[in-house]
């Protein structure tokens, strides 16, 4: 549902059903979107691990350095995100239009800069993992084809961010169930072969992957070629510096967020390798496992991300607020539900990877934990999502990186390694990471100081410290992160 089909019920002062429905209407199109996404990674590891523990790990080593590139493109979608949504909330469909061309053409150059550097660096870049060489070997070659595109990777967070920025959840998510499907259909006929086609076992994985992302870019550019709110003008593809400016000075910190996160995920998964390449294949098939309890947080949190944004646009900075809360309410109840899954059957849904005993063991235990803090992750995702539609992305970057150095790595080393406590230590120390930084994103949100504004307080009233219009008003301070 794009902006203009439902602007009409955001602009009222709604009640507390017409407000779920709202969220819910952007949500559930999101979850179901981000369940396909889900299953592209999980596809690829349940048919790669029919191959071998080796191959599950090479692939999994080498998404952990695709999830940096991720980092960077996810960024500038969520930049492009906010602006579409601030501006289309203040009525400026235009800059909205001009923004998401801009942001466009930020998504090629940066894909084609990062296919430069796979090109170059590929191995040199596994390497820094501690692989051992059969792995090195094996990931390369999937790195290098699946990465060398990664124009394609770029322009999907992007045009689906530009889609959502308008209220579009919907289009993003029909595009995600038919690449998948796609996806499904080449990773069996590619790994395994079939008719005249031969078998290319963890090379045609990675083709198959790079096939869905090329054909997910075109669906979504025609998509937002028919869009009333965001169609493309002619004039808006000239380079428009200052627009590039404020999409890495928004971007930057969400990078920074994530690079910070992913940065660490390559120290502690160099502890996980440490433990044994069996250790680290139960690690690969538990997360791709415990993965699907975030699409449900990333569908609130994208959700929370368009209405905060929509309303701080407007100045209704406490309609922000409402909205933040229910996001995230929502999202405890489901994750909750989620979590209490994986607790009781998680170890059963590992049966579908591998038939090693050691192996499922260690998947059951790490689901167990996973299990028990799916409740504050919820939290975590759908907070940052509203803190960043409220403008304020440093905020959440400063909580990551203390959280994943200060917490998760050191204690990822002293559980799972110091004290011998294996993998059940290494999902311990992400399950505290998580419970803190739940807790101080919500005392942040609670306190009413999480939405930035640009222009100073005192001269205008879109403020760049906002107090809320509450009963928590406070004094504004220049520091509003």
């Amino acid at each position: 549902m794009e902006f203009s089909h439902h602007k009409g019920l955001l602009s009222k002062d709604n009640n507390l059903r017409e407000k779920i429905k709202i969220i819910l209407i952007l949500a559930i199109p999101a979850v179901i979107e981000n369940f396909f996404q889900t299953t592209l990674g999980f596809v690829d590891t349940y048919f790669v691990s029919k191959i071998g523990l080796v191959e599950v790990s090479a692939v999994g080593i080498a998404n952990a350095l695709l999830a940096i590139y991720f980092a960077v493109f996810m960024a500038l979608g969520v930049a492009a995100n906010v602006f579409i949504s601030n501006f289309l909330g203040a009525n400026q469909q235009d800059k909205a239009q001009h923004i998401a061309q801009q942001a466009i053409i930020m998504a090629i150059f940066l894909g084609i800069l990062f296919g430069l550097i796979t090109l170059f660096f590929a191995e040199p870049l596994l390497r820094l993992m501690g692989i051992a060489p059969n792995v090195l070997k094996a990931g390369s070659i999937y790195f290098r084809i699946v990465a060398i595109p990664s124009v394609f990777m770029s322009l999907m967070f992007v045009l689906s961010s530009i889609l959502r920025g308008s209220g579009d959840t919907k289009s993003p998510m029909i595009v995600s169930i038919v690449i998948n499907v796609v996806h499904a259909l080449l990773d069996y006929v590619f790994i395994f072969g079939f008719s005249f086609i031969p078998s290319l076992g963890i090379i045609g994985a990675a083709w198959a992957t790079v096939i869905a992302r090329i054909l997910g870019s075109i669906g979504l550019y025609f998509y937002i070629t028919r869009s009333k709110t965001i169609a493309f003008k002619k004039e808006f593809w000239k380079i428009d510096w200052k627009h590039q400016w404020e999409l890495v000075t928004m971007g930057s910190p969400a990078a920074g967020e994530r690079l910070v996160m992913r940065a660490g995920q390559v120290v502690y998964f160099g502890f996980i390798v440490a433990l044994g390449t069996n250790t680290f294949a139960a690690h690969q098939i538990a997360g791709n496992i415990e993965i699907f309890s975030y699409m449900i947080g990333y569908g609130f949190s994208t959700a929370a991300t368009i209405l905060v944004g929509q309303k701080v646009g407007a100045s209704k900075f406490e309609e922000a607020k409402q909205y933040a809360k229910l996001c995230t309410y929502l999202s405890v109840v489901f994750m909750t539900i989620l979590g209490v899954f994986l607790f009781f059957f998680g170890g059963w849904t590992g049966t579908f990877f591998t038939t090693e005993a050691k192996v499922l063991d260690e998947i059951k235990v790490a689901l167990q934990v996973s299990g028990l803090f799916q409740p504050f992750l919820a939290f975590v995702l759908v907070l940052t999502g509203a803190f960043q539609g409220a403008n304020n992305t440093k905020f959440p970057m400063y909580l990551t990186a203390i959280g994943m150095w200060v917490i998760r790595t050191l204690f990822v080393y002293l559980l799972g390694i110091r004290l011998s406590w294996g993998l059940m230590g290494v999902w311990i120390a992400i399950g505290l990471d998580i419970i803190v930084k739940a807790l101080i994103l919500w005392m942040k949100f609670t306190r009413g100081r999480w939405i930035v504004t640009k222009s100073d307080p005192k001269t205008d009233p879109e403020s760049k410290c906002h107090p809320q219009t509450t009963k928590e008003t406070m004094s504004c301070c220049p520091n509003n992160y």
